[in-house]
């Protein structure tokens, strides 16, 4: 029996906005929510997710606190590629949708990496207690960024960005998905 697969056709193009503006929006996409799925690679090659509340730098570096002895900070001690998506959860269909996807490396923090992170993360959430010993701050360093907002972008358009030193972006590809007829 065949198998009948419906592609999706993917335009690419080398329309962008300034770099000033993907960063706003970037900036805006990473206020709207407080928690994101952060993708790991077990030792063996299987795709871990968890989810956790995070706190960001204007450089777009990602921090949240974890356990070191749950399932994704173990993968990140082995494999440190990581992806993160953030995005809000009240979207509804055929609205016009947003989210964020981050790519790079993570790590487990110490000394003052770690203060910097809590401070960071205190700053986000009033409610944060330091009473939290058995946790870890971890840390994704992004290297690549790839940005999803309707309303500004374009129906079904993602635009992928570099992270450049001091939190530069500059554009590396649009994708839009065109529906056939």
């Amino acid at each position: 029996m065949r198998r009948h697969h419906l592609a999706v056709p993917v335009e690419r193009s080398s329309k962008h906005p300034p770099a000033s503006r993907l960063a706003a929006v970037a900036r805006r996409l990473l206020d709207a929510s407080t928690l994101c799925a952060i993708a790991t690679v077990s030792p063996g090659g299987r795709a871990h997710v968890n989810t956790a509340y995070f706190a960001w730098r204007s450089d777009f570096e990602v921090v949240w606190l974890s356990a070191p002895e749950a399932r994704h900070s173990r993968n990140i001690r082995v494999n440190p590629s990581v992806a993160v998506a953030v995005f809000r959860s009240t979207q509804r269909w055929g609205g016009s949708d947003r989210g964020i996807q981050l790519f790079g490396r993570a790590r487990e923090l110490r000394g003052r990496s770690a203060l910097e992170a809590e401070r960071l993360y205190a700053k986000r959430f009033k409610s944060y207690v330091d009473d939290l010993s058995a946790y870890r701050f971890y840390q994704l360093r992004t290297s690549r960024i790839k940005l999803f907002d309707e309303r500004v972008l374009g129906g079904a358009t993602f635009v992928t960005v570099k992270v450049e030193p001091m939190g530069r972006l500059r554009w590396e590809g649009t994708e839009t998905y065109v529906a056939e007829d």
